[in-house]
């Protein structure tokens, strides 16, 4: 493999093109915005999502889907609310036996189906991978040591996957657990915006450690009535990816919860900003589908019951705070 597709120039996809080109590949990223395709082909910068990064000349742009799929492999950077109807539009110019590499987090709100879930469906018999771990794109763009997982169910697909994108900076780590993986990155974002609220209120340290690890627990919970392997969420897409997103203010799930736990109106928020905070949405979708695996989910059916469900904060917290004793289990 030699020639990379990226279907969206977010600051996220960006970054992805860079370590893409940075292993030795030709890539060619697709922008939805017409002005942001010229800036990366023009001036070979993303000023719209991704500031102050100079790319690499070989990176080309272009708004055409179909361009983006005339690849060896494509890598899926879209909004996860938005992957489904990005796919459709991809399919008829999606060659055969092309691999989808789904960077995407999310649940889509729906269907409360995984983003594999949903490419297997509109893209069938295509091959899969997911990619996913603690990787900020400011930091991956600047080429720092990043180290992320690489999930799929054909060991010689994510072998070969892994030596195309693979670089000293950007490493990467090969997992079979597909479901594990996904659930990993989406339920992170929720658990990120809890923890934010907690910064907001000033609600201490102990606090923000306590939800991290019972946060952890949910994850776990949640992926194994799904399917996974346990065992993957004390690895970079589990326990890895949640200690990133929920201690920095370059998350953008974390800084949302912040700006809540301060006062802020959620739609006031949602309007200051350019891009998606995943967790806003995966946390209703996530919901019902722990109520459909009949799963217990209380921090965040908590962070639903505010984003979703105007459910007050202090409200919320105290409610968690009485729950009954038990034993620490997962």
């Amino acid at each position: 493999m030699s020639k990379i597709g990226v279907i969206g120039a977010g600051a996220w996809g960006t970054a992805l093109a860079m370590a893409a080109q940075r292993a030795g590949n030709e890539v060619i990223i697709q922008a939805h915005e017409q002005d942001v395709a010229e800036a990366i082909n023009e001036i070979h910068e993303n000023p719209t999502f991704l500031k102050n990064f100079k790319l690499d000349k070989k990176i080309i742009a272009t708004t055409k889907l179909s361009e983006a799929t005339n690849v060896d492999v494509v890598l899926l950077v879209t909004p996860a609310q938005f992957l489904r109807p990005v796919c459709e539009a991809a399919a008829d110019n999606w060659p055969s036996g092309v691999p989808a590499v789904i960077c995407s987090k999310g649940i889509e709100q729906d269907s409360y189906s995984l983003m594999s879930e949903i490419v297997g469906e509109v893209l069938p018999a295509k091959p899969i991978a997911i990619l996913s771990g603690p990787a900020f794109a400011v930091e991956v763009a600047s080429n720092l040591p990043t180290a992320v997982t690489l999930a799929s169910e054909d060991e010689t697909l994510a072998k070969v996957l892994m030596e195309t994108l693979n670089t000293r900076f950007f490493r990467i780590y090969r997992s079979r657990d597909v479901i594990g993986t996904q659930i990993g990155g989406a339920v992170k974002n929720v658990l990120a915006i809890a923890c934010g609220i907690i910064e907001g209120r000033k609600l201490g340290d102990n606090a923000k450690s306590a939800l991290i690890t019972r946060g952890l627990a949910e994850i776990t919970r949640l992926g194994i009535a799904k399917g996974a392997q346990a065992e993957t969420f004390y690895g970079l897409s589990g326990l890895g990816d949640l200690t990133l997103t929920c201690n920095a203010m370059q998350s953008r799930n974390f800084s949302l919860g912040v700006a809540l736990g301060q006062g802020k109106k959620l739609q006031d928020v949602i309007n200051e900003r350019i891009s998606i905070t995943e967790g806003i949405y995966t946390a209703s979708a996530m919901t019902s589908l722990a109520r459909r695996l009949n799963v217990d989910l209380p921090i965040c059916s908590a962070v639903d019951g505010v984003l979703n469900h105007f459910n007050d904060i202090d409200a919320s917290i105290n409610t968690l705070l009485l729950r009954p004793l038990k034993l620490e289990t997962a």
